[in-house]
């Protein structure tokens, strides 16, 4: 294996406590075999303001793949179905 192969970017999912689709999101991750960070919205409002700040959007999940910005639960399926999420999880940028 070649020292140069791409590291997977870190994932961090903006979540609240009672958030079904942040339970389904978490769980295809986790199918993927992946790790990530939660941030836990409803008990920081601080975390709260940065999300909206990021995303201009106020609702969970909000999904960044390194610095990709992917979205809610749907918007990641849809990236998964349409073939472009495992590239982004592999730390393959996208070439023109």
């Amino acid at each position: 294996m070649s020292d140069t192969a791409p590291q997977p970017p870190s994932i961090v999912i903006y979540t609240t406590a009672i958030c079904p689709y942040c339970v389904a999101a978490k769980n295809f991750l986790k199918s993927k075999g992946q790790e990530w960070t939660e941030v836990r919205i409803d008990l920081d409002p601080a975390e709260r303001e940065k999300m909206m700040a990021l995303t201009k959007r106020t609702s969970v999940p909000q999904i960044f793949i390194g610095q990709t910005h992917v979205g809610g639960y749907d918007d990641m399926i849809a990236l998964h179905r349409a073939g472009g999420l495992e590239p982004l999880l592999e730390g393959v940028s996208g070439r023109a």
